[in-house]
């Protein structure tokens, strides 16, 4: 059931606009036009993506009059896409200091 969980929580966050959009929520709810112009993706884009993401839990929406306003539903998911990027930035400068040992 766990192992289950995790394949499809990661199979969630496989596009790369998905974490675009998870990293635009970190400082509050944006709308999609929001999004749209801070990712500069079509609005269409924006909307499957977060579609998929809600279906998932990943955000959650709040209706404001013609407004849905989205943010992320467990503010855990920063410390996993930070670890990702540490682990990121480790493979790179190992890769750089390798190259720089062939030099």
């Amino acid at each position: 059931m766990l192992r289950h969980f995790k394949a499809e929580f990661f199979k969630t966050l496989a596009h790369p606009m998905r974490i675009r959009i998870l990293d635009a929520l970190r400082d509050g709810e944006l709308t999609v036009g929001q999004l749209q112009r801070a990712l500069e993706a079509e609005q269409s884009h924006v909307s499957q993506h977060l579609a998929a993401l809600r279906a998932k839990d990943f955000v959650q929406a709040r209706r404001a009059g013609t407004s849905v306003w989205y943010s992320v539903s467990d503010p855990g998911i920063w410390r996993l896409l930070d670890a990702a990027r540490e682990i990121y930035e480790r493979q790179l400068n190992q890769q750089q200091a390798t190259l720089e040992e062939t030099r």
